[in-house]
């Protein structure tokens, strides 16, 4: 299946079978067509993971799927630099720079959550993009610390 859904100005096109993403990718226009249901809880801020859904990438022998399932591994609302990410993988900054380009499916794989050394570094088709994920993460987060959010709540137990 192939939909699309909305991200600011921009189209979240999600290529998809059952749990499995093909591809995602970034697009002015709109695509006819349902998203996997946790695509759009992410991106409005309702859910921290996507689960159940898969990315091929973390299968890929090599380093790129040593790049890939590391970066896999960073928790939502947080950033690690490319070099940490190349320290991980046995490999150079810029060996993850050209992983994460490659990268297929991002938000899956989230390499939005990969920085530089002192910028944000890059992302493709629009840095806007980039900045947008990881607002939508640290506002998440944010909403999680702090008391009386429907995200937070501090003794469970009391409910019951």
């Amino acid at each position: 299946m192939e939909g699309s859904c909305p991200l600011g100005l921009w189209h979240v096109h999600v290529t998809w079978d059952d749990t499995l993403v093909h591809r995602v990718r970034f697009h002015k226009k709109p695509l006819t067509g349902p998203v996997p249901p946790p695509v759009t809880q992410y991106l409005s801020g309702r859910s921290m993971n996507l689960d159940p859904l898969k990315s091929p990438l973390t299968e890929q022998e090599g380093v790129y799927g040593d790049i890939y399932r590391s970066v896999l591994k960073i928790p939502y609302g947080s950033v690690r630099k490319y070099g940490d990410i190349a320290k991980l993988a046995g490999t150079h900054a810029r060996v993850v720079g050209l992983a994460m380009m490659r990268n297929i499916t991002p938000l899956l794989i989230p390499c939005h959550r990969v920085v530089a050394a002192h910028d944000i570094g890059g992302f493709t088709p629009d840095i806007w993009i980039k900045e947008e994920l990881l607002r939508i993460e640290s506002e998440v987060v944010r909403k999680m610390k702090t008391k009386g959010s429907y995200f937070y709540d501090p003794d469970p137990d009391e409910h019951e």
